[in-house]
């Protein structure tokens, strides 16, 4: 699995302003308070978690790893959605972060 999405990549290449403005929007954010940024990355994983968002756990938990979270840090999120997202939806992003997780072994 690459880095980057092919999908994000064409994005950026026919909207190369657009994807700019984006990525200073996700930069400010980030800037805008005190969470250093290993809780960012695991805020980020529980919103897509949340949200049941596939390519956006899959991108939040290779930013979580890269934020030095450890595998074991990334599944609990997938786990604290249990009672609020239901069994279902927390299997899927469980699988989701595994997605991830066994692809960096």
């Amino acid at each position: 699995m690459s880095q980057i999405p092919k999908r994000f990549q064409k994005f950026t290449e026919d909207y190369p302003e657009v994807a700019k403005a984006y990525e200073a929007l996700g930069d400010a954010v980030h800037a805008a308070g005190p969470l250093d940024e290993k809780t960012r990355a695991l805020i980020k994983l529980a919103i897509s978690t949340g949200a049941r968002l596939e390519g956006a756990v899959h991108s939040h938990a290779r930013k979580a790893l890269k934020a030095g979270c450890t595998p074991e840090e990334m599944r609990q999120v997938a786990l604290l959605s249990l009672p609020t997202i239901g069994l279902p939806s927390m299997m899927a992003a469980l699988s989701w972060i595994d997605d991830i997780i066994e692809n960096k072994k």
